[in-house]
């Protein structure tokens, strides 16, 4: 499903009427589909007491126009418009003529009209400004919000739908005005917009539906940003054909753990073979090894040499290299702590020469090592997925954090392209960009995955699906959907606090299975 901007939504709605799909025919499919969603949401909405908060501009039609279906359907209908309308307006006729209410501002004398509605109404669709107005709320928006978010606080069962966007959310860039009441469902017309997966308005979106308005789907090939769906995952998920062996489903070298992280290096291999990875090789200081197999009991090990008790030594890149042809994609990273000597192995390993076809995901503390290597990008020609968090991308990118997360998107983006590799930014609403444009969004922000240890689940996870042949924008983004909705089951089960990183892993069968059924 494509996610779009202000500019490429008003574009598509320019090709609709081009193609004969006229505004007026949007606007009546979208307060169509407005009113059957929310009349699916309430189970029925006869009786049903319903307020309507309608602006001056299409927003405000769409909201005009779900505002009679809902009537039509036995709703009781308020209409409060907050801005004038045209007295020709054919959306406003038709409600007028079914006999529902219209109030309006003109009269209503500290709003006690709209305040007495909102005590006796149990929903409020918010069609009051769309994705055309962007400024600070001010004047008599802001106090009509304000007095929707006065009632909503003093009862919260009172439900809020928002018409495409809550009014004073950015729908570019995720802004969310202090005056905005938010949403309890968000209804978005044709195509989510970007806006509306980045914070602070994301928190205040609720739940998110995209309703189909009839724009053309060619209207839409160009748009380079997809949001992650099962649907979606589904068509791209491995195959498993009946007549394989372990080597049908790939050869993975995972290179992690310390003294101080040897959990990141079990969490890593558990997550590969989770996801069906064929042969699972972990290549971890000697050490450390009893303590793993303990573990591990499938997975193979190459042991390396030590600098000292549980730290790879530099020496081991030239243990390593001559076994790098035997698999198919190797993680190196997680858990391999700050000694200088694995810096050294990191470097010696990774940009010394070139390490062949193999696919390579750089994750945790290898990508600290190449944030310290000027111009490290040109000495690593290796097709790579790079899968930083804030902090890892601000050093490789050399910007502050807060600057990462203003821009997660857009910095996504020109690091895929500048560095010519596969960008993982993780966090809410993950981000995975390729170097050609593409990108790709998780629809899922899950406070329960802010724990030690799903870093390395989600690398594992990605290196399991590139064993198996997926391509690398292809592994990490239906890496990062499977490692997202498998957190989103443990959280449903066991809450948002308290999750940890090891709840995951034996979920993933489960939910192939359920995927391919």
């Amino acid at each position: 499903m494509k996610i779009v901007t202000v500019e490429e939504m008003r574009r598509m709605e320019e090709g609709a009427a081009a193609a004969g799909v006229s505004l007026s025919q949007l606007m009546e499919n979208a307060g169509l589909a407005v009113a059957l969603n929310l009349k699916e949401l309430l189970g029925n909405v006869e009786g049903q007491e319903i307020l309507a908060l309608i602006g001056s501009g299409n927003n405000g039609s769409d909201g005009l126009v779900a505002a009679r279906h809902l009537h039509d359907w036995g709703a009781k209908v308020e209409v409060y418009l907050c801005s004038s309308r045209s007295a020709e307006d054919p959306n406003l006729s038709n409600v007028k003529e079914r006999q529902i209410p219209v109030l309006s501002t003109d009269g209503d004398k500290d709003y006690s009209n709209l305040k007495a509605s909102l005590r006796s109404t149990r929903v409020v669709i918010d069609a009051v400004l769309g994705t055309g107005r962007t400024r600070p709320l001010q004047g008599v928006i802001k106090e009509i919000l304000q007095a929707v978010s006065q009632e909503k606080e003093g009862r919260p069962e009172l439900f809020i739908v928002a018409l495409d966007i809550p009014t004073g959310l950015d729908p570019n860039s995720g802004h969310l005005d202090p005056f905005s009441p938010g949403a309890d469902v968000t209804l978005t017309l044709g195509f989510p917009k970007v806006g509306l997966f980045n914070f602070p308005g994301a928190e205040k979106i609720g739940r998110l539906e995209v309703l189909d308005i009839g724009i053309p789907d060619n209207l839409s090939d160009d748009i380079s940003l997809e949001l992650m769906t099962r649907e979606w995952a589904r068509d791209n998920v491995p195959r498993r054909p009946s007549y394989a062996h372990k080597g049908t489903f790939g050869r993975v070298l995972i290179i992690a753990g310390s003294l101080n992280y040897v959990g990141a290096a079990y969490l890593a291999s558990m997550a590969a073979a989770r996801v069906g990875a064929g042969l699972v090789t972990l290549a971890v200081a000697q050490s450390l090894v009893p303590i793993l197999a303990s573990k591990l009991a499938e997975i193979t090990y190459i042991p390396l040499p030590e600098s000292e008790t549980g730290a790879i030594d530099y020496r081991a890149a030239t243990v390593l290299r001559p076994r790098l042809s035997e698999y198919d994609a190797m993680l190196i990273g997680c858990g391999l702590g700050q000694n200088p000597a694995v810096g050294g192995f990191v470097r010696g390993l990774l940009l010394s020469s070139p390490l062949g076809e193999m696919p390579l995901v750089v994750d945790a503390d290898a990508l600290n090592v190449l944030s310290q290597t000027p111009q490290w990008w040109q000495r690593l020609p290796q097709e790579a997925i790079l899968t930083p968090h804030a902090g890892e991308m601000g050093r490789l990118a050399q910007k502050p954090v807060d600057e990462v997360q203003a821009g997660r998107l857009k910095l996504a983006r020109e690091t895929a392209s500048h560095w010519n590799k596969t960008v993982v930014l993780k966090g809410a609403h993950t981000v995975v960009a390729s170097p050609d444009g593409k990108a790709m969004l998780s629809p899922f922000a899950n406070p329960g995955l802010a724990t030690a240890g799903t870093g390395d689940v989600l690398a594992g996870v990605i290196l399991g699906l590139l064993a198996q042949g997926s391509s690398l924008f292809q592994a990490a983004s239906l890496g990062v959907y499977m490692h997202a909705s498998v957190g989103e089951e443990a959280k449903n089960e066991l809450g948002d606090a308290g999750m940890l990183a090891s709840d995951l892993l034996n979920r993933f069968p489960g939910w192939l299975k359920r995927l391919k059924e």
